[in-house]
């Protein structure tokens, strides 16, 4: 692997741990402003400290995040359909290689739709990125989106996912925790980071979803929605936090969530002793 290349993931992907957490903030792609990222720059700028890289679109980063900010993005550059539209695969890449290296950016993101009516052109549209990206040193991961289909997370999909993305060459693969996920893992020749998915009932869930992706393999977790549409954001990325580089439990990352919670109301209650 080029010098550039592995410099870029090694920003992304602690070597002091080997692990990562990721902050999704993309949503707005085909969302729109969903709830609790209608103001971009207000619900990032309190979790960058404790994210090891931020997604978001190039619309994003240049109006909602500070350029002096010390975060490796991964840039979404795939894009073309909307909420509104009943099949989400349809999509192609929306943003050049150039205007990637021009923001600065650690690595590329796009997702592929196996199993869809636009199985092929998602493929296609992820070699065409690894090719751009391995001319000028860009990492590239494949995000194994399915659309509406959520019953589709299961190992054997998955797996079959992971694997045509690390044979196109990618360097990484974003994708869904399930049961047997070690098989998942076992078929993937490169790291997987694993997203948080739609809104989980509780952080005991988040927390535990965590700590078994990691425990059978994961290298990270790339999450959005189970962070910031939670009513103490800033907690719970501190408690994944403690998950993921510090090896604590479901039990302990719940103590911490707690404590900070507790710590916050305190300080709202008493800002006078700040």
């Amino acid at each position: 692997m080029d010098w550039g290349m592995n410099n870029r993931i090694s920003r992304m992907i602690k070597p002091s741990t080997g692990r990562t957490v990721m902050l999704a903030c993309d949503h707005g792609y085909f969302m729109g402003p969903t709830h609790k990222l209608e103001n971009p720059r207000k619900t990032i700028e309190p979790l960058l400290p404790y994210a090891d890289a931020l997604g978001v679109t190039r619309g994003v980063l240049r109006t909602s995040v500070d350029p002096r900010a010390d975060i490796p993005i991964l840039l979404r550059v795939s894009g073309g359909s909307s909420i509104l539209k009943e099949d989400l695969s349809d999509e192609e890449i929306t943003t050049s290689i150039k205007d990637a290296l021009r923001l600065n950016v650690s690595a590329v993101a796009l997702s592929i739709f196996v199993g869809s009516s636009h199985e092929k052109q998602s493929l296609i549209n992820l070699s065409k990125l690894v090719d751009e990206g391995e001319e000028y040193g860009m990492p590239v991961m494949a995000i194994t989106a399915v659309g509406k289909e959520l019953e589709k997370r299961d190992a054997k999909y998955l797996a079959l996912a992971c694997r045509l993305a690390a044979e196109i060459g990618v360097q990484m693969v974003k994708t869904y925790y399930c049961e047997d996920f070690t098989r998942v893992v076992d078929g993937s020749p490169v790291p997987l980071v694993v997203a948080g998915g739609p809104k989980l009932n509780s952080v005991e869930d988040v927390f535990n979803l965590v700590h078994n992706a990691l425990e059978d393999g994961a290298v990270g977790v790339d999450m959005g929605r189970n962070i910031w549409q939670n009513e103490n954001p800033v907690a719970v990325i501190k408690a994944i936090r403690a998950i993921t580089h510090e090896n604590a439990n479901a039990k302990e990352a719940l103590q911490i969530f707690e404590t900070e919670k507790t710590d916050k109301a305190k300080r709202v209650a008493n800002p006078a002793r700040l």
